[in-house]
């Protein structure tokens, strides 16, 4: 194969993987960030100022209680070639809410 034809294709296949990569990435920040908020959540904490911590910038940290469980929800926006295209990630995660959280004082 002629360098001139190899090279452009090489150096797409490795923009792609990078890009891809980054995706992955962005995806497991937002499931950790999911994991802590809806623990600290569950614990009586501040959810959302957890998730905000481990969550990439820009990311939606959204934590709700729905009886005995608490939901937690951290999108972002991936843009794999700058500026050229993108798409959200999404990370959830769900705890049980701790006995004695929310009963009021001891």
């Amino acid at each position: 194969m002629e360098i001139a034809v190899a090279l452009p294709v090489l150096v797409s296949l490795t923009l792609v993987a990078v890009g891809a990569v980054n995706a992955v990435l962005t995806r497991v920040r937002c499931v950790d960030a999911a994991r802590d908020a809806a623990l600290a959540a569950a614990r009586g904490d501040a959810g959302e100022a957890a998730g905000r911590r481990l969550a990439p910038d820009g990311a939606s940290v959204v934590v709700s209680v729905d009886g005995d469980l608490v939901r937690a929800r951290v999108r972002a926006v991936v843009r794999p070639f700058g500026g050229l295209g993108q798409f959200t990630v999404t990370g959830e995660a769900t705890a049980a809410v701790e006995p004695g959280v929310g009963d009021g004082p001891p």
